[in-house]
């Protein structure tokens, strides 16, 4: 039984409709960020201050991650990702009609929530019907987020144009669930007992392997994730707002920022790949390693056409770093708990993202340039990179990815 389910003709099905949900239910995270030039113009205030609804989306969408995360292991993913439908349509209807910033603030920690849903959540979903085919499955599911970041802002920057961020935020409110309820209906389908009886078995000998507590990987795990996303925020937050302060109107920042999306999802596909290959620390660590490579190529550069070039390489360079941790946590913790692992591990990801977000208009607003904020990007990458190292040393990762597959 256990055999016929995974990576089966139904479990490329069932990637292929989490894919179509991550790229409808991702949305809330990149609306934010079209919007953000227009928000600083509505209501009179900073870039710091513009850049705070998306750090508290991100806060929402940590929150969603972790304890979607868990109501997955328990109800399954299809009655959460209708639920986290109705909740993104009453934050994008209450934040259009709000009239302070401090509102639209607040509900964007409602929006993120109901976002979280289509990320961790899905992909810890998918990781149970592979077993071959995993890197690939996570790293598939785990694009669609950066399919919605490649569509949904050139969308959303053409009807801003015309109509405005909050006939934006409107129009969001009614198509989201007219999308994703019906494709959640399709994923009711429950993982079979025998599968997860033989994967917890799997993961058992694994652990006792490990020169790592579990609870001290966890949170190693989490410190490295706070690490990769502080440096992956700048280009993905702040690429529209750079863009217009260069000259370039919000249209051109949000092509850029889909080119940079698209090479994520060319980058995310290929790396899980090579997870498939190398196990997750590994890949990881390589994904870390271009990623600082890429940051650092946007220093000496700061015209449009250098614009495109590099956030297309930055692109390329960092897709495979996030679904690389779910990746991990299916390699070394038990399979029941894979909805709450890879909601925590995500968790702390996106409190990187929220945090880095911020922090990188607060330091363009303290120097009048985003130089600084690279340069904060590339330092916080380093960390990210040294603690995969230690894991990969105490978990004899090579090893342990043998047995896995052999699994």
């Amino acid at each position: 039984m256990t055999t016929e389910v995974l990576d089966s003709k139904y479990s490329w099905f069932r990637l292929a409709i989490s894919l179509a949900v991550a790229s409808f239910g991702s949305v809330g995270m990149w609306a934010v960020v079209v919007i953000m030039p227009a928000l600083q113009a509505d209501f009179g205030i900073d870039r710091a201050g513009a850049s705070l609804p998306y750090a508290l989306t991100m806060v929402g969408f940590a929150l969603g991650n972790l304890l979607m995360g868990r109501l997955v292991d328990r109800f399954g993913i299809a009655w959460v990702l209708m639920m986290a439908a109705g909740v993104l349509a009453v934050g994008f209807s209450l934040a259009a009609a709000a009239d302070a910033s401090w509102l639209v603030n607040l509900l964007h920690v409602v929006i993120g929530f109901g976002t979280g849903a289509s990320f961790a959540p899905l992909i810890a979903d998918i990781s149970h019907w592979f077993a071959r085919r995993r890197g690939i499955a996570v790293a598939l599911a785990a694009s669609g987020n950066y399919v919605a970041g490649a569509f949904w802002p050139l969308v959303l920057s053409a009807v801003l144009v015309d109509y405005g961020w909050r006939d934006v935020y409107l129009a969001l409110a009614a198509v989201v669930p007219l999308v994703v309820i019906p494709l959640a209906l399709c994923l009711r389908r429950a993982i079979p007992e025998s599968a997860l009886q033989r994967a917890d078995a799997a993961s058992a000998a694994r652990i006792r392997d490990v020169g790592l507590s579990l609870r001290a990987m966890r949170w190693l795990l989490a410190v490295a994730g706070v690490g990769c996303c502080i440096a992956m925020s700048m280009p993905q937050v702040h690429m529209v707002a750079l863009a217009v302060d260069i000259g370039c109107t919000p249209a051109v920042g949000a092509q850029i920022l889909s080119v940079m999306l698209l090479g994520g999802v060319i980058s995310r596909v290929a790396f899980g790949a090579v997870a498939d290959k190398l196990g997750g620390p590994r890949t990881l660590i390589i994904g870390s390693a271009l990623q600082c490579f890429a940051l650092a190529l946007y220093l000496p550069f700061d015209g449009v056409t250098a614009l495109y070039a590099v956030s297309l390489i930055f692109g390329l360079s960092q897709g495979g770093i996030v679904p690389s941790y779910a990746v991990i946590v299916r390699e070394y913790f038990p399979a029941r708990q894979a909805g709450a692992v890879t909601g925590f591990v995500i968790m702390a990801t996106i409190v990187g993202m929220a945090s880095g977000g911020w922090i990188s208009g607060l330091i363009r607003d303290l120097s009048g340039a985003y130089e600084l904020a690279f340069v904060n990007g590339i330092a916080w990458n380093f960390v990210n990179i040294a603690i995969m190292l230690l894991i990969l040393t105490k978990t004899g990762a090579g090893a342990a990815h043998r047995r896995v597959r052999a699994a």
